[in-house]
């Protein structure tokens, strides 16, 4: 079919068309008085989401997404529309106590369904480009909308509060709970380290350790100096042993020095008397006596040299042996101080470690129990619901406007179908193509005079006789 036929068919059916087109158009205009009316009241909420600005752009656009999208579903939640209930008493209404019996034949939790039913009817969008949340409410009465708009807001405003507060209260029971233990646990460590301290002596730790340090230093130093003269008295002896006139003790003897005198003064007096008077004088033998007695003197005063160096070897043995044991009681004195030194202040650690973790915890303690008190939020009411005037639903002009395109729509698929159904000859192109034979001529449309009753009955009673 052309367009051509088909403009034809469309001007030789249009009576169908608009039948067609009214009956639809009524059924709309029933549909929109038969309909229950409803009112939609929305309340406006800002959402703080508190973004960096010198972070990214990109990141900070989906992270306030993100906490947009948060907001929006804790607006939706079951929490904030159960607090709607008990805040606007609902649930105390015999008709909503009603129509859940019969919706559910009194089973489940009524408080639950009842919130299940109101966010049904409500309808939480963010405005694109801001930080706006639209809570609206659809409601067959104005009124009840615009309270239930503004109830849902106020909670929600309420459970994003109650959702900070909560966690600080658990945070600030078990911070307290904590710092209690902590500080048992702080006066125990305390205790312990203070009854060391009484036990063991210790007022000032590292001042005795300083004392015993010094006096073990001391000790060291004075056993180095004792070693030194017991190795140089050593010496000594050993050379005195091996040739006693080459000691210094013995170089620098004055006694010795003034014998060695006499005897070599003695000597030469007897050799001059040997020589002059002969061996056999009795001058000579005085001499030799003289000679003989300063030797033994020279000899006995060497003796006591040697035996003063070995008398001194044998005091600074002994007192290199005091001073060395002196020195490794000493050792052991400051090796078990400084056991000491390291029990307490292990002690005094677990003292200082406890006490840090009290004032942390107490620190905590302090900032939960703040928190718990807090009623700021991120969320603020920005504009509140007011009473529609006009409803929402149904919308007449949406309506009338779908009715009249599918009326039409129907109206030109019946006269298609009509059309089908009992076809006509509507143009000299469709009988030159049904008969294949050439149109000679067409006669115009023919107008006849207007047909009265008595030229009807004529008429008939000519074509009576014509078919005799």
């Amino acid at each position: 079919m052309s367009f051509y036929q088909f403009i034809l068919v469309m001007r030789s059916r249009w009576l169908t068309i608009v039948g067609v087109l009214g009956v639809v158009v009524l059924g709309g205009v029933a549909a929109c008085l038969i309909l229950p009316k409803q009112y939609a009241a929305a309340a406006l909420v800002l959402v703080d989401s508190k973004h960096d600005p010198a972070a990214n752009d990109s990141y900070s656009m989906d992270n306030n997404s993100a906490v947009i999208g948060t907001q929006v579903d804790i607006a939706a939640s079951q929490r904030v529309a159960q607090r709607v209930v008990t805040a606007l008493q609902l649930d105390q209404d015999p008709a909503y106590v009603q129509k859940w019996r019969l919706a559910t034949e009194g089973r489940g939790d009524f408080t639950a369904w009842l919130a299940s039913t109101l966010i049904k009817r409500l309808s939480v969008k963010p405005s694109p480009e801001s930080n706006v949340i639209s809570i609206t409410v659809k409601w067959p009465d104005p009124q009840v909308a615009a309270t239930l708009a503004n109830a849902f807001a106020e909670a929600y405003i309420a459970t994003t509060i109650a959702l900070k507060v909560d966690p600080a209260k658990q945070y600030a029971n078990s911070f307290d709970a904590r710092s209690r233990e902590l500080r048992v646990d702080l006066e125990a460590k305390q205790k312990l380290f203070s009854d060391f301290e009484n036990t063991n002596g210790i007022v000032a730790a590292d001042e005795r350790i300083d004392v015993e340090n010094a006096r073990l230093s001391e000790l060291s130093t004075q056993l180095v100096a004792i070693q030194a003269q017991r190795q140089e008295s050593q010496s000594r002896e050993r050379q005195a042993k091996e040739d006693i006139n080459s000691i210094p003790e013995v170089l620098q003897n004055p006694l010795i020095a003034s014998l060695k005198a006499d005897l070599s003064k003695a000597e030469s007096r007897q050799q001059d008397i040997a020589t002059s008077l002969g061996t056999n004088h009795p001058e000579y033998k005085s001499t030799g006596a003289e000679v003989t007695s300063l030797r033994q003197r020279l000899a006995q005063e060497s003796a006591r040299i040697v035996a003063s160096l070995s008398n001194t070897t044998r005091v600074n043995q002994l007192r290199e042996n005091e001073v060395s044991a002196a020195l490794e009681t000493q050792k052991n004195r400051v090796l078990a101080l400084k056991h000491l030194r390291d029990q307490a202040a292990v002690l005094q650690s677990d003292v200082a470690t406890a006490q840090r973790n009290l004032d942390a915890v107490t620190q905590r303690l302090a900032q939960s129990s703040l928190e718990s008190q807090t009623q700021q939020t991120s969320s603020i009411l920005l504009a509140p619901a007011t009473e529609p005037v006009m409803p929402v639903s149904p919308n007449v002009p949406l309506i009338l406007m779908l009715t009249v395109g599918v009326g039409g729509f129907i109206g030109l698929v019946a006269s298609m179908l009509f059309e089908l159904a009992n076809p006509r000859v509507r143009s000299d192109q469709e009988l030159i193509k049904m008969t294949g034979v050439p149109i000679l001529g067409t006669v115009s449309s023919i107008s006849y005079p207007p047909v009265t009753h008595s030229r009807s009955l004529r008429a008939l009673e000519h074509l009576k006789a014509t078919a005799d």
